[in-house]
C-alpha cells in the first residue's frame, strides 16, 4: 500500500510544472484571504465554499496534467460539441435569473456552459489547425471562424456580452498564432468598425449600452448604472499605497463595494492593500503568463503551442478584463478575476487550463529524458 502511495505521489509529481503551481496557489492564497475579508460579516460560509471550490480545482488540475497532449488533442472535438450541446440547452432550458439565461439545472447542480467554452473553444481550434498542418490554406481559416462564430453568438444571445467577447478572444488568439494573414485581420477589424453602428442599435441590450455610456460618464447615474464605477473607484482611490489594512476597508466594511466577493473583488483588495498589493497582484498576473507563453514557446507540437499560447492569454485576458472594470477603464462586464474572486465553475475552468499547461510541459520533458 505505501509502496502504490509513494508511486502515485511521484507520477503526480513528475508532471508538476513547480513555477506554474506556486503562482496559482499564491494567488489563491491571496484570493483567500481576500474573500474572506469581503464575506466575514455575515459568516464564514463563503469561505468554506471557496476552500472546497479551490481543492476541487486543483484536484482537477492535478488529474489534467497527468494526461498526454496527444490524450488531450483527441477527446477536444467531443469536448467542443458537448459544450455546443450544452449551450443550446441552455437557449431552451436554461434557467432564467435577472433578465439572462445562463444557467442549466442539471438537478443536483447548476452549470454554466458559456464557462466550458472558453478552454473547449482553443481546444477544438488547436487540434483543428494541427490536422490541416501539412495543408493549410485561407478555407481553413474560414472553417475556424464558422467554429468560433457558433457558440460565441449563442453565448450572446443568453445575452451575456462579456462572456462572449471572451470566448471570442480565446478562439481569435488560436487562429492567430496558426498564421492569420495580416490583410484579413485588417479587413476584419475595418469591418468591425464600420459595423459598430449596427451593433449598438439591433445587437446590444438597453443594460449593455447604458453600461457603455456610464463608462464615459458615471456622475450621469450615480445611484444606478454608474453607482459600481463610482464606489469601486473611491475603494481603490482611498486605498493609497500601502492601503487600510486587511479587514479596514471603508468601502468593503461598510457594504458599498457591490458583488465585492465575486466581479469587484480588486477594489476590496486595492483598498486594503493600496497600490502595492495591486502592484504585487499584478506582478503574480504578468509572471503566470509569462510562464504560460515560455512554455508555449517550447512546446513541441502545433497543437501544443497553439493550445498554450491561446490559454497564456486567456489568463492575460481575464485579469485585464477585471482590473480594467473596477477601475472604470472599461466597461462592467461579467468577468471574475482569476483565482481571486469567489465562485466554482469560472475556477474549475481556469484550473483546468493550467493543468493542460502542466501536461504540455511536463510530457515534453519526459520525452526528453
Amino acid at each position: 500500500m505505501l509502496f502504490y502511495l509513494r508511486r502515485q505521489f511521484l507520477r503526480i509529481r513528475a508532471h508538476l510544472d513547480m513555477p506554474l503551481f506556486i503562482i496559482v496557489l499564491l494567488l489563491m492564497g491571496v484570493g483567500l484571504v481576500t474573500v474572506y475579508s469581503a464575506t466575514h460579516s455575515v459568516g464564514v460560509g463563503r469561505l468554506d465554499r471557496q476552500i472546497i471550490n479551490m481543492l476541487i480545482a486543483l484536484a482537477i488540475m492535478l488529474a489534467v496534467a497527468q494526461a498526454a497532449p496527444q490524450k488531450i488533442m483527441r477527446y477536444a472535438p467531443l469536448f467542443y460539441f458537448a459544450g455546443l450541446a450544452l449551450l443550446i440547452g441552455v437557449a431552451l432550458f436554461g434557467v432564467t435569473a435577472n433578465g439572462s439565461r445562463r444557467w442549466l439545472s442539471l438537478g443536483v447542480v447548476n452549470i454554466q456552459p458559456s464557462e466550458i467554452m472558453k478552454i473547449a473553444m482553443p481546444l477544438m481550434l488547436a487540434w483543428f489547425f494541427h490536422k490541416c498542418e501539412a495543408e493549410l490554406k485561407l478555407r481553413h481559416f474560414a472553417i475556424a471562424l464558422c467554429i468560433l462564430l457558433l457558440p460565441t453568438l449563442l453565448i450572446l444571445k443568453q445575452p451575456d456580452l462579456g462572456t462572449s467577447l471572451l470566448v471570442g478572444a480565446a478562439g481569435f488568439f488560436v487562429i492567430f498564432f496558426a498564421g492569420l494573414p495580416w490583410k484579413i485581420m485588417l479587413g476584419a477589424a475595418l469591418s468591425a468598425i464600420a459595423a459598430l453602428p449596427l451593433l449598438w442599435n439591433f445587437v446590444m441590450h438597453d443594460y449593455q449600452r447604458r453600461r457603455v455610456l456610464t463608462l464615459l460618464d458615471p456622475g450621469s447615474d450615480p445611484l444606478g448604472a454608474g453607482y459600481h464605477i463610482i464606489q469601486s473607484s473611491i475603494a481603490i482611490g482611498s486605498g493609497g499605497v500601502f492601503g487600510k489594512g486587511w479587514l479596514k476597508g471603508t468601502q468593503t466594511q461598510l457594504e458599498f463595494i457591490p458583488e465585492k466577493h465575486t466581479d469587484f473583488i480588486f477594489a476590496v483588495l486595492s483598498e486594503e492593500w493600496g497600490l502595492l498589493g495591486g502592484g504585487l497582484l499584478l506582478l503574480l498576473f504578468l509572471a503566470l503568463v509569462g510562464r504560460g507563453l515560455m512554455i508555449a514557446a517550447a512546446a513541441p507540437t502545433l497543437f501544443s503551442r497553439l493550445l498554450a499560447a491561446a490559454i497564456s492569454l486567456i489568463l492575460f485576458l481575464y485579469a485585464f478584463v477585471n482590473m480594467g472594470m473596477v477601475s472604470g477603464i472599461l466597461p462592467v462586464v461579467g468577468v471574475p478575476l482569476p483565482f481571486i474572486s469567489y465562485g466554482g465553475t469560472a475556477l474549475v475552468t481556469l484550473t483546468l487550463g493550467i493543468g493542460i499547461l502542466m501536461s504540455i510541459h511536463t510530457h515534453r520533458m519526459l520525452v526528453k529524458k
